[in-house]
């Protein structure tokens, strides 16, 4: 198994690669999700290993929609939506990407957490500001003190998408993030640039921003929807409540 980690989170945590599992075929090696025509009993398995290495702790996931709404959890269990926030010491919160970008928050003064799915919708809709309001709630987290580690996705230079859709990323206050395509009708659109800017915008501090910068359509030991034509695996990113 393999991961990368934030030097800005005290908190246990992982971004996985595709690499160290017993997957196979498109699915080769480590991937997490049971919804994407892999055998059960692979993902199973993968999902022991890397549950086990983090002390087997109690697991809360989605059932991921591509949208904002972000779930307050005290336990393991699965929720439709595309947000956690908790609390509760020793539970770990995961979600599932393949191209879009896996957000991990942290507060490191009440130790609470978010695990947040952001792909163009997510980011539209701006779930980080959410996930930080919830946390503002709940946990009387100051935005200036969160901790935000934003794992591999798909770069800008990679990520061609409609004009409309960059028209809606412009007219939304991030027209910044669109970038040029020599194709007609189309253009690249550069999510971290977005996230950066959503994060500065909710009131966190550019010295607690941290970016893998690494392409998972690029970079082969990750997982690309895009890039495999749909047939593809998933990476998590999981992080435990301190």
């Amino acid at each position: 198994m393999n991961w990368l980690t934030s030097p800005l989170l005290k908190a246990r945590h992982a971004f996985t690669d595709r690499r160290g599992g017993v997957s196979s075929g498109a699915f080769a090696a480590f991937n997490l999700s049971a919804a994407v025509g892999d055998d059960p009993q692979a993902v199973a398995e993968n999902r022991r290993r890397l549950l086990a290495a983090f002390g087997d702790p109690p697991l809360a996931r989605l059932d991921q929609v591509h949208g904002a709404v972000v779930h307050e959890v005290t336990g393991a269990g699965v929720w439709e939506g595309d947000g956690l926030i908790s609390a509760t010491p020793g539970l770990a919160l995961a979600v599932s990407v393949a191209d879009c970008y896996p957000l991990l928050l942290e507060d490191p003064r009440s130790g609470a957490v978010a695990a947040l799915h952001a792909g163009w919708r997510g980011a539209l809709e701006n779930i980080l500001e959410v996930a930080v309001q919830k946390m503002r709630r709940s946990y009387d987290s100051d935005p200036a003190g969160l901790r935000l580690a934003v794992g591999p996705g798909i770069a800008g230079p990679c990520y061609q998408v409609d004009l409309e859709l960059a028209d809606r990323f412009a007219l939304a206050g991030w027209a910044g993030a669109v970038l040029a395509d020599p194709a007609p009708g189309k253009a690249r659109l550069d999510l971290p640039a977005v996230i950066r800017a959503q994060a500065l915008e909710a009131g966190l501090r550019l010295e607690n921003l941290w970016f893998a910068g690494v392409c998972t359509h690029c970079h082969p030991a990750y997982y690309s929807y895009r890039r495999d034509g749909g047939k593809s695996g998933r990476q998590w990113a999981l992080i435990v409540v301190g």
